[in-house]
């Protein structure tokens, strides 16, 4: 995790202390129902909660000293955890924790729910991410620009309908981090090799409900890694998403395009040597931050195969993409909610790019209504095509128009008047409405 692109409640989720006292939780939690259920006394239970209840304090030194020693996380944490019950006068009562489980059933149900705590907050960030570009969107659902294909002058669109598409995106990508929460939320509490000869599945039921959980409905010693192959794959796509709006902002603030451009605030600086630069800081890095998060998909796919009924090749790996894949996605989100927020749009400059090639955003209605006049297709286009090239060779010096005007094939089946209607930019935006409908309902 680098904290230069790391914001504090995700970052929270992560931390040592947070885990442990997971950690705690699954364990108390599984002690209690095991002592309803007579396995274990129910005072050692009550003696857990009543001694976090009153000193809910967790020294992370002191654990890590202990593992210093043990070499194992899980039993440093059991070791330490029993030593405070202990002193606080609940002597031997610390003793039934961990009845029946093993160290997978803590650590993989402690993974889950701090990727589920994640996925909280990352669809708060799609819910405010989605909310910029609707209101942007809405602000220029008719503002003309020209769609590009190749990076070519293509046809008309509006700055409106580029947002909308963006919108439409990333609503997929919440449902799809739905979707992955609910994959990912499992819990895993039936003992070495998943058999549960040790412990009752109702523990396991019990511990899942407490914590917001599903029982997952066949471990071996761990949590089938599929599911987190799927959550990270998850996020990898909506990297993808992130980085396609920031490369779309990032061509349109280039010099010869400039249509929109990040905001630029009072007293920023954009380069060391040359004082008149504006450059898409924000949109780069968003670009640098979806690369490393799709990053983290391909060991979450790797992790799938697993030895057997257990090994911890996943295990370091999982220490690493966990809070590095989830708080860096938070962060990106939170940033291009800001860049589009703040986006500057310069709608003049759109009109002008759109006209500065002479009209030949406008060719495939005149090829449409040649045919519709009755002249064959090919002829059509090579009518079109031959005066278009001579604007682009011009470019743009000459209008597109005028050439097709003074072009007899041209005008024996369209008269002046109707070809001048195949130059109106309000027909390409008589469904624009429908499309806003389509994708905000």
């Amino acid at each position: 995790m680098v904290p230069r692109y790391a914001r504090p409640a995700m970052t929270a989720l992560w931390e040592p202390e947070a885990k442990f006292r997971i950690w705690f939780e699954i364990e108390a939690h599984a002690t209690q129902k095991l002592g309803e259920m007579g396995v274990v006394p129910e005072s050692a239970g009550k003696a857990l909660w009543d001694w976090w209840a009153t000193n809910p304090v967790i020294d992370v030194e002191a654990i890590d000293a202990i593992e210093a020693v043990t070499k194992h996380d899980v039993i440093a944490f059991l070791t330490w955890v029993a030593e405070q019950v202990d002193a606080a006068g609940y002597t031997g009562e610390a003793r039934f924790m961990h009845q029946g489980m093993t160290s997978s059933d803590v650590l993989d149900t402690t993974l889950a729910v701090q990727l589920a705590r994640a996925t909280d907050i990352l669809l708060e960030d799609l819910d405010a991410l989605l909310a910029a570009i609707k209101t942007r969107a809405e602000e220029h659902k008719f503002t003309p620009t020209i769609g590009r294909s190749h990076g070519i002058h293509a046809e008309p669109v509006t700055f409106g309908l580029k947002l909308a598409q963006a919108y439409a995106e990333f609503d997929r990508c919440k449902d799809r981090l739905i979707a992955a929460r609910a994959e990912i939320a499992t819990c895993a509490v039936s003992g070495a090799v998943g058999t549960f000869a040790n412990i009752d599945p109702e523990v396991e039921a019990y511990v899942a409900e407490k914590l917001g959980l599903t029982p997952e409905p066949i471990s071996t010693q761990v949590i089938p890694r599929d599911r987190h192959a799927m959550y990270f794959s998850t996020l990898a796509v909506i990297a993808g998403s992130i980085e396609r709006l920031a490369v779309e902002v990032r061509h349109l603030q280039r010099t010869e395009v400039l249509e929109a451009e990040e905001y630029f605030s009072p007293g920023q600086k954009g380069s060391s040597a040359m004082p008149h630069k504006r450059n898409p800081i924000l949109t780069e890095n968003l670009t640098g931050q979806a690369r490393m998060i799709r990053s983290y998909a391909l060991p979450a796919l790797e992790n799938v195969a697993l030895w057997h009924e257990r090994d911890i090749s996943h295990s370091s790996v999982e220490r690493f993409i966990g809070p590095d894949a989830t708080i860096t996605l938070d962060f990106a989100l939170a940033r291009l909610t800001g860049v589009v927020d703040k986006l500057l749009v310069y709608p003049e400059r759109m009109q002008a790019n759109m006209d500065s090639m002479g009209g030949l955003v406008h060719s495939q209605r005149v090829l449409l209504a040649l045919t519709q006049a009755g002249v064959s297709r090919e002829d059509a286009y090579r009518l079109v095509q031959r005066n278009a090239m001579k604007v682009w060779e011009s470019n743009g010096t000459v209008s597109l128009l005028e050439l097709l005007k003074g072009d007899e094939e041209v005008t024996a089946a369209l008269s002046d008047k109707q070809l001048e209607e195949k130059f109106d930019l309000e027909y390409h935006f008589k469904h624009v409405d429908t499309i806003f409908a389509r994708v905000f309902g």
